[in-house]
């Protein structure tokens, strides 16, 4: 499934694995435009990647030089300051599907849950925050934006 453009925004959500992820996706697709609304951004452009340990490990050594899988990695387009376009380009947030399984029992929550923490946490990263300087900040922010929409920890999301 192939994202969803709202309110001049868009969001391109690709599934690289062989899971089947469609329900996820259109959830996360109005998640992340709700998240989009929260933080006024307006005219911009992103994409979510799902892809697999190996495609997470590789990149992870490759970019970070961190020889390990990962949950999730996020590549800002606009630490670029020369771009300079009509549209803001925010970049890419790839999330291993495999590792949010992993964590969803571990943390025991639901897997769409652990995706939209994930999701979230990219689309953060993108907008600038950094666990260094703004960690309180950016994790405050992550929960607001889940609750708000209803992806709450311990419940069972319904859509409104």
């Amino acid at each position: 499934m192939d994202g969803g453009c709202i309110m001049q925004n868009c969001c391109g959500i690709f599934n690289e694995t062989e899971e089947n992820l469609d329900k996820e996706i259109e959830i996360l697709e109005k998640l992340l435009s709700f998240a989009c609304q929260k933080e006024q951004i307006q005219n911009a452009e992103f994409n979510v990647i799902f892809v697999s340990k190996d495609v997470i490990h590789q990149m992870n050594r490759d970019y970070r030089g961190v020889d390990r899988v990962t949950d999730v990695i996020s590549f800002a387009l606009e630490d670029n300051k020369t771009i300079d376009l009509n549209v803001r380009l925010l970049g890419d947030i790839y999330i291993c599907v495999d590792r949010a399984r992993e964590q969803a029992i571990e943390y025991k929550h639901s897997f769409l849950r652990e995706l939209a923490f994930l999701s979230v946490h990219g689309f953060l990263h993108l907008l600038g925050y950094d666990h260094m300087e703004e960690e309180k900040v950016m994790f405050g922010k992550q929960e607001e934006i889940l609750n708000e929409f209803g992806i709450k920890r311990g419940s069972v999301y319904e859509e409104k």
